[in-house]
Order: C-alpha cells, then structure tokens, then sequence
C-alpha cells in the first residue's frame, strides 16, 4: 500500500502564549511507496511524531490530505486504515502472558481461536520468541518486550506499519541489534512502512529513504547515501554526520563542473550546484572521514596539501579522531584503522587534502560563511 501525504499541515494553540499557535507540521507533502520503509528524521519538536499520527489517524490535518493506495482516509478512525503502530512504550498489557498480548488484535476481529493460535505460533516463531508462550511481560527482556510489540502489530497483516521511535528505550547495543532485525523483518514481509526516530544511525541503517524535517517543515528527501553525501543545506549537513564547512569562492564554472578556491588553492569539483555562479561565495562541506592525513615534512607548494597542526588525538580503537588547527581555524578530521597506520601525536604538523570527488557545495545562505565544526553525530 503506498502513504500520500499532500500539504499536510497541523496547528496546535500554544499553551505557552494564549490565543497563539504552534505550526507543528507545515505544508507537508511526501509519497511513500508500497513496501517501502520511509524514516521521519529530525530534532525533538521538528514535526516527525505529529506527522506519524496523522497517518496513523490520531491526529487529524487541519489543512491536507493523507492518502492510502490512491483512498482518502483523512477523516477515517485509526481502526479504518488498515495500519498498525509499535509505540517507544511497546504498550504491551503487563497482565497478559506473550501469546496472549500476540493474539489481542485478533481476538477482537472475532477470528475463531483455532486460528488465532495457529497465528500465534507463527508469528512467535517469525519473531524468534517461540517457546516463551506463557511468560509474562515482566519476565522478558527490553528485546524480547520489544518483538512481543512487534509481534502484535503485525499478526493483524497490516498493510502499512508505523514505529514511533520504538527502540529509545533499549541499551545503545541492544539497540543496533534491534534495528537489523526490524529491517530483516520488513523487507521479509514486504509491509509499507514509516519510521520515527532522531537517531542518525538508526536512520540510515533501516531505511530505503530518509524525510529531513526541521521546524515542522521537510528539509531534504533522499537515500541515506544522497542526505549524506549531498545534503540540501547547511542544518542537513550539520545534522547528518559530522561535518567542516569552509569558505569558498566560485573561480569558473564549465559543463563537467566547478573550480573552487580555498585559500588560495584550486580544487577542481566534479559536479555543479544549480544557481551558483562564478564569483559568488559558497560553503563547501568536507567530511571529516575523507581528510588524509600525511606527516608535513617537504610540503608548502602553492599546489600542494594544506598543512596545520594536531591540537587534540582522541583514539577510538577502529578510528582516531584529530581536531587540526589550520590558520587559528578548527577542522576535524577522522583516521581508519590506527594500528595500521599509526597515531599522530598532539603538536605535530601535518600535511591534509581532501579528494575532490568528496566535496559538496552548498550556495551562499546569505549570512556569513565561517568554519565550522559539525556537532552532529552518527
């Protein structure tokens, strides 16, 4: 079943400014296609959970339409969608055992009980939970609470599945199991599905397509590999990953792509921004995992590497992380494997590049452009 939401917006009274209003989801439109899994992704407050309800028939649009396989169901009850939620909370009845929290939606579709427990076993055994039947919620695991979830909302074959962040609440290595197994469990079954969550990594890992949203508005849609590797704007860029803004300036522009300066050195950029021009200034994202790094002895040519000096090593065992000082400017830059390779030590200088093909140009945002040092992580 594909989910078509059209300039969906949703406006809720302020509480904290009476007669106000709080424009949570603003003009939203969005096609997710059948079996698909589509992740919602953004800071708290940025719209993600409102627009989920919305689908999921708890919220009602006050302006927009929100379509399944080509239906209206805007004003249709959530029990009229044909969807099913796994809530952060799991919202599984701590008074009934396993099989039984599993068999609740069926039992109140009347299904005869023969099949409900055929049902059961099934879908127990999908989840990897056989054999734990008759145990009550509060002899489980955080996992194993979160499949019994998980369980339950698809016993019922819904056609569209939505999860409200529901792996938050699990230890940070639970957590990275978990979301593996969700996405097997998708794709297995083929159901349309939407996620929220504000996790990077969780986002990237499960999904077919990554929703941007920042202030309930839609900042960019992509594959995980497009959000990161060509971000729409700078809060995409800052917010996926890690990230070094730097100054640039548009020497020439020609059809196979761009000429930047950067400091005084030429890079030649493979691709081309619409609407930059030659002259104007720009932000030209590196990301810290595409520096490398060299010891600087016999560099300074006008052509040659940059050179700054390590002013913190953080090792991380698979990486080293080294924040550079580079003319009284801060960049980061993240190293594989140092056993391999070795670790620079704090005060050395070093010489850095960065390969072209790496590099994404954002135009001018009209405000000034500044090194910066990406905070976001994944």
């Amino acid at each position: 079943m594909s989910v078509v939401l059209e300039k969906v917006t949703k406006v809720f009274e302020d509480p904290q400014r009476p007669g106000g209003v709080v424009t949570a989801v603003d003009d939203m439109s969005l096609v997710v296609k059948a079996g698909e899994l589509v992740t919602l992704l953004g800071p708290s407050g940025c719209g993600k959970t409102t627009a989920l309800r919305i689908v999921a028939g708890f919220e009602s649009p006050t302006a927009g339409r929100v379509l399944m396989d080509g239906q209206d169901v805007t004003h249709q009850p959530p029990h009229g969608r044909n969807s099913a939620m796994v809530f952060q909370s799991y919202a599984i009845f701590p008074h009934l055992t396993v099989a039984q929290n599993v068999a609740f939606g069926l039992e109140m579709r009347g299904i005869p009980r023969d099949h409900i427990a055929s049902r059961v076993r099934s879908i127990l055994e999908l989840v990897e939970l056989s054999g734990l039947e008759h145990r009550s919620p509060e002899q489980l695991s955080g996992g194993q609470q979160q499949r019994v979830a998980l369980a339950r909302a698809i016993i019922t074959e819904p056609r569209v599945l939505l999860f409200d962040e529901p792996l938050s609440n699990l230890d940070a290595k639970l957590r990275e199991q978990m979301r593996g197994e969700v996405r097997k469990l998708q794709r297995r079954l083929g159901i349309t599905s939407i996620y929220v969550t504000h996790d990077q990594a969780e986002a990237m890992a499960l999904s077919d397509r990554i929703v941007v949203m920042e202030g309930g508005r839609v900042q960019q849609v992509g594959t995980p590999l497009e959000i990161y590797a060509r971000p729409a704007n700078r809060f995409v860029a800052d917010f996926i990953g890690r990230v070094n803004f730097l100054e640039g300036q548009v020497k020439a522009i020609a059809p196979d792509g761009l000429t930047i300066d950067v400091r005084g050195r030429s890079l030649e950029i493979p691709f081309q921004p619409g609407g930059v021009q030659a002259g104007e200034a720009v932000v030209v994202v590196v990301r810290p995992e595409t520096i490398r790094l060299a010891p600087a002895a016999g560099v300074g040519a006008a052509s040659g590497p940059f050179t700054g000096i390590i002013r913190r090593a953080t090792y991380l065992g698979p990486t080293a992380e080294y924040e550079i000082d580079w003319e009284g400017n801060t960049l980061l830059a993240v190293s594989y494997s140092p056993l391999e390779h070795g670790l620079f030590p704090e005060g050395t200088l070093v010489a850095f590049d960065f390969p072209a093909g790496t590099i994404h140009i954002l135009p001018n945002s009209r405000q000034p452009l500044s090194f910066h040092l990406g905070v976001g992580g994944i």
